[in-house]
């Protein structure tokens, strides 16, 4: 192909006669061109593509350097034949041959005459034509009309080029400046835009009068549009803004992005319809996405609303739709699980291999949730890694100590700044899996403020009848929860909302006997501070009297993590030796103890005797397990005033109340009579006053203890007690009866007294808790007053009657 190109024709220096006395030969290489028409006289730059037309300019410029052009009916025929070209062009000199940097070849050119194709004679190596010369007719000179006509071509071809405003002034100077009408009239046909038929019309005109008329016609046509597109731009013309501004900036970018091989902005959403194309999501979820990508793609990506909408897609397509892990039924594989990380806990265990025994009979079941509540360091949280391990599910902790925020669980509106999902969708999106094992941990420690109540947003995460259709505010889609295996943690369930506690199975887990921990210890404790601490397994040993000793001389608590840090302190310590090449007992002795972890931070909580009237044993439940506790009771001569001392609480000093209104009533049958309780002022005290004490449980430890003061007579030896009492002095249950044993056992009790209503808790406590203790369950205070009190008295002087 040979085009004109972005090249402005420039006119020729002579006269009129130079060129028509140019001999034109019988025959010509034909040059053909496509959008473009070569007048005479006119200069013009053309590139060369095809073989044929490379080899002939070739030829040419070799020879004489005269050739034929001739421009195509139509540009994209790639040979063209006689019927193709037009029957009228241009003989051309070709003046210079060009080599471009970029490898095409252009030709310097200049019109010399009119010729006209009588035929063509040959093809190859490239086409030639019998050609003859075809002449304007004689101008007059003295045709003043005329000059008219050339003077307002002169002025519509300025004024046109100004209006296009890509013509460069030589040009403009050239049409100023050009005498010969012909070649002027030759100039501006070349220079102007026209239609390719439209230059060719021009150039077949034998009558340059009548060319230069029908080239005015021409002008006056596109002079009279560029007028009109002004006129309409002035019209509709408005100041940019900047938004506008930077839509335009962003256009031009986009055009350079898909120069260098693509819009990122569309590979972005093509990328989002892809990966939603492979999601595992219902045909609702499905048009649910199509339609939110639809909605990025009409957005600007300039707007800030474009990131957030991205941001949205990215997190929608980032959850696990569908996707499940699939359990393990092996339930000896899961039992062996348990077994192996957490000594203890049957009840727990239990509870977890009955569901993975339904789940293996049914096939699918909503997840039930579970909420394992006890004193700290028992194993709550570290539970439900095993579980997700039994399970072969993936595990997922979530620590709720403190949340404040309901946003934390339902997430915020993503048309906030800095929206994000909750955490509960957070966290599934971390997991990759629909149907983990997800630890609430520390529920009881949920708080509230003006951000809302994270405890009621909850309720429906725990209610396996609302969370298959979970709502979180910032997907604004419901996501199935029902398959996710929550179980929650706490260390009391008096803070925990009534109606969120009751949507949870709840499962006690207690705290650990002695025995127990001191297994705890060699199975998993110490192993792991000897990992911890760079120690070969065998570098040292902690026997069994060793433990025992750590345990009841420097830990006081329910469960193990106390007793995991003294084992790291005495690993420290050899590590030290081990490092300074000190020598050491690879097996510890129990008097190795206090040089590694010093003097003894606990003694042990021992039964003190009946030597005194008016001192019980108690048994309490703590934070941190059961404790031993003493009620002392002592009378003085006075006016029967009575004064409770020990930082009591107040459901305490009621029961203190109660009890000591009862023995009134109940005088006689203590051998007292109502003047004894007027005589004699009454103190009552709680040992340890610097640690508060409340609770309704120690009722009847407070009335045995009045009654053994004013009775004078000795309290039972190794016995305590735990009940609430009333009025009418009934024995009323109290709750931590398995923590309280083990209180008892530890303080080296042998009886302890209980309401008849607490025996059914005694069925739910494995035969080890309870072996070596003598129960009694009684219904009345004079039924704990008959076994608690001896008929022997004290040595005392005081004589109450």
């Amino acid at each position: 192909m040979e085009d004109q190109g972005e090249f402005i024709p420039i006119i020729a220096d002579g006269d009129e006669s130079d060129f028509k006395s140019v001999e034109v030969p019988e025959s010509l290489p034909i040059l053909p061109l496509r959008n473009a028409v070569l007048f005479p006289g006119v200069v013009m730059p053309i590139t060369v593509g095809r073989q044929k037309s490379l080899k002939l300019i070739r030829d040419v410029y070799a020879g004489d350097k005269l050739l034929g052009t001739v421009t195509q009916k139509d540009g994209k025929v790639e040979e063209p034949q006689t019927e193709d070209l037009f029957p009228v062009g241009t003989m051309a000199e070709i003046l210079k041959i060009l080599e471009m940097p970029d490898g095409t070849t252009s030709i310097i050119i200049q019109g010399k005459r009119r010729i006209k194709v009588a035929g063509i004679t040959e093809q190859l190596p490239y086409m030639k034509a019998l050609v003859h010369p075809y002449d304007e007719h004689e101008l007059d000179n003295e045709d003043s009309e005329f000059g008219v006509v050339i003077e307002s071509l002169k002025d519509l071809s300025l004024k046109l080029m100004k209006y296009t405003g890509n013509v460069p002034p030589e040009a403009q100077f050239a049409i100023k400046n050009i005498e010969s009408p012909t070649f002027l009239i030759n100039f501006i046909c070349n220079n102007v835009e026209l239609e390719t038929h439209e230059k060719q019309e021009l150039l077949e005109e034998n009558d340059i009068r009548s060319r230069g008329n029908q080239l005015m016609g021409f002008l006056v046509r596109e002079v009279q549009v560029m007028e009109l597109k002004k006129d309409i731009q002035r019209k509709v013309k408005v100041d940019l803004d900047q938004q506008q501004r930077e839509y335009l900036l962003n256009q031009q970018i986009k055009t350079i992005q898909d120069e260098l091989g693509g819009n990122p902005i569309e590979k972005e959403i093509e990328e989002l319809k892809k990966r939603g194309a492979e999601m595992k999501w219902n045909e609702e979820m499905a048009g649910f996405f199509n339609k939110e990508v639809e909605k990025l793609n009409r957005m600007n990506p300039a707007a800030g609303e474009y990131s957030i909408q991205v941001g949205y897609l990215e997190t929608l397509l980032d959850l696990p739709w569908n996707a499940y892990t699939e359990d393990n039924f092996d339930l000896q594989h899961a039992e062996k699980v348990l077994d192996d990380d957490h000594y203890g806990l049957e009840k727990v265990k239990e509870r977890i291999l009955e569901h993975l025994a339904v789940l293996k009979l049914k096939g699918d079941m909503k997840s039930p949730i579970l909420c394992l509540y006890g004193p700290p360091g028992v194993g709550k949280t570290s539970l439900g890694k095993s579980i997700a391990r039994s399970l072969g599910r993936k595990y997922i902790r979530m620590s709720l100590g403190g949340l404040h925020d309901e946003a934390e669980i339902r997430g915020h509106r993503k048309t906030y700044i800095g929206a994000m999902p909750g955490r509960i969708i957070q966290n599934l999106k971390k997991a990759g899996s629909a149907n983990p094992v997800f630890i609430l941990d520390e529920i009881d420690k949920v708080s509230q403020d003006f951000h809302g109540d994270p405890a009621s947003a909850l309720l429906e995460v725990l209610d396996p009848e609302q969370n298959s259709e979970f709502h979180d505010n910032y997907l604004d889609v419901d996501f199935d929860l029902s398959r996710v295996m929550f179980i929650a943690t706490a260390n009391t369930l008096s803070t925990i909302q009534p109606a969120l506690r009751d949507r949870m199975e709840l499962i006690d887990v207690s705290g650990y006997l002695v025995e127990e921990k001191t297994e705890i210890a060699k199975r998993h404790l110490v192993p792991r501070q000897l990992k911890n601490h760079g120690m070969a397994k065998g570098s040292l040993t902690f026997p069994k009297e060793v433990l025992v000793r750590i345990i009841e001389n420097y830990t006081r608590e329910s469960g193990v993590r106390a007793l995991d840090k003294q084992l790291a302190k005495v690993a420290r310590r050899v590590a030290r030796k081990i490092a300074f090449g000190e020598k050491y007992n690879k097996k510890l002795k129990v008097e190795d103890v206090k040089e590694y972890l010093g003097v003894p931070i606990y003694t042990r909580e021992t039964y003190e005797g009946n030597e005194f009237a008016g001192v019980v044993t108690g048994l309490a439940w703590t934070a941190v397990g059961g404790e031993i506790l003493y009620v002392e009771t002592s009378l003085s001569k006075g006016k029967g005033r009575f004064t409770l001392t020990g930082n009591l609480g107040e459901v305490m000093k009621e029961s203190a109340t109660i009890a000591l209104e009862y023995l009134r009533s109940h005088a006689p049958d203590l051998g007292l009579t109502s003047q004894s309780f007027e005589k004699w002022d009454v103190h009552v005290h709680v040992p340890e006053g610097a640690i508060p004490k409340d609770g309704p449980s120690a009722g009847i430890t407070m009335a045995t203890s009045l009654a053994s003061a004013f009775t004078q007579r000795k309290v039972k030896r190794n016995l305590a007690m735990t009940g609430e009492i009333t009025l009418r002095g009934k024995v009323l249950p109290v709750g931590g009866i398995k923590e309280k044993i083990l209180a008892a056992k530890r303080a080296g009790i042998k009886e302890i007294i209980i309401s008849r209503q607490n025996e059914k808790d005694l069925e739910e406590i494995k035969p080890i808790y309870i072996k070596g203790l003598k129960f009694h369950f009684v219904e009345t205070v004079m039924d704990v007053l008959e076994i608690a009190l001896l008929k022997q008295k004290v040595n005392s002087p005081l004589r109450i009657r």
